[in-house]
C-alpha cells in the first residue's frame, strides 16, 4: 500500500517537475513563464501596497535615481542604488545557481533559483509581519524585493534562451504591439511577391498570455495584500517552493523503488 502511494505521488508531481527539469520544451517554458509571471504580477503590486514602490524592472527606479541625483537628494540616490545593486546582484546569484547545478547536479539545475527566491519571499513576508511599520525594515524591504524579481527574471531568461521575461511587461507589449502590425498588414503588389509580412501567432498568443497572468497576479496579489497585509507573500513562497522542491521529492521517492543491492 505504501509503495502504491508512493507510486502515484510520483505521478501526481512529474508534470510539476517538468517545469524546472533540465531537458525543456516549448510547453514547459511556457507554463514556467505564466507561474512566474503570475508571482511578479503579485509581488509587484503587493511591494507598492506595502512600500510605496514597484520593484519587478529598474527603468524607474534610474530615472529617480538620476532625478534625484540632479535634485541633491543622496539618501534617495543612494535607495535607488541599493535596488539596482539589488535586482542586479539577484540576476548574478541566479546565473551562479543555476551555473553550478549544471555541473553538479544537472537533472535539477532550475530549482535552486526557485527555492531561493521562494526563501527570500518567506523572509519579507514573516519580517513584514513581525516588523511593519519599523523604518529600518521598511528601508531594507525595497532593496529585498527587487533581489527577488532580479532572481526571477533571471531565471525565466535562462530558461528559455533570453525568450522571455516575466517581471516586467514593457518588452512584452512592445513585441505584442510588433506582431499585431504584422498580424494587420495586408500584403499587396507583385513586385516583392516573395516576401509576406507574417504575424507568428503562436508568439503572439504566449505573449498576451504573460501579460493576461501577470495582470491577473496583479489583481490578486493587491487583494491579498489589501486583506491581509504582508501574510500574502507566504503562498506565494509556497507556490515557488513547491516547483523548487519537487526534484528533491521525486529523487527521494525514486530511492524508495530502488530494490537494495
Amino acid at each position: 500500500m505504501a509503495a502504491a502511494r508512493r507510486r502515484a505521488l510520483l505521478r501526481a508531481i512529474r508534470p510539476v517537475r517538468r517545469l524546472v527539469a533540465a531537458g525543456r520544451s516549448e510547453a514547459t517554458d511556457r507554463q514556467l513563464a505564466r507561474a512566474l509571471a503570475f508571482v511578479a504580477g503579485a509581488v509587484n503590486a503587493g511591494g507598492l501596497l506595502t512600500v510605496g514602490q514597484y520593484t519587478a524592472h529598474m527603468s524607474g527606479v534610474i530615472s529617480s535615481l538620476a532625478e534625484h541625483a540632479v535634485l541633491g537628494a543622496w539618501v534617495l540616490v543612494g535607495a535607488g542604488v541599493a535596488a539596482l545593486f539589488s535586482f542586479t546582484a539577484g540576476a548574478a546569484a541566479s546565473a551562479m545557481l543555476i551555473n553550478w547545478a549544471r555541473r553538479h547536479r544537472g537533472s535539477s539545475q532550475y530549482a535552486l533559483p526557485l527555492l531561493l527566491e521562494a526563501a527570500l519571499l518567506a523572509l519579507f513576508g514573516t519580517a513584514g509581519l513581525m516588523l511593519e511599520g519599523d523604518p529600518r525594515f521598511m528601508a531594507a524591504a525595497v532593496p529585498l524585493l527587487c533581489l527577488i524579481m532580479g532572481l526571477q527574471n533571471a531565471t525565466i531568461t535562462k530558461v528559455s534562451g533570453a525568450r522571455m521575461r516575466t517581471t516586467h511587461m514593457t518588452g512584452v507589449v512592445t513585441d505584442i504591439g510588433i506582431e499585431l502590425g504584422k498580424l494587420t498588414y495586408r500584403n499587396r503588389g507583385s513586385a516583392k511577391a516573395g516576401y509576406r509580412v507574417m504575424a507568428d501567432r503562436a508568439k503572439l498568443r504566449l505573449l498576451a498570455s504573460l501579460l493576461g497572468v501577470f495582470l491577473l497576479g496583479g489583481v490578486v496579489g493587491a487583494l491579498g495584500f489589501t486583506a491581509f497585509g504582508f501574510a500574502a507573500a507566504l503562498p506565494l513562497a509556497a507556490l515557488l517552493a513547491l516547483l523548487g522542491s519537487t526534484p528533491a521529492v521525486e529523487a527521494a521517492l525514486v530511492r524508495k523503488f530502488r530494490p537494495p543491492f
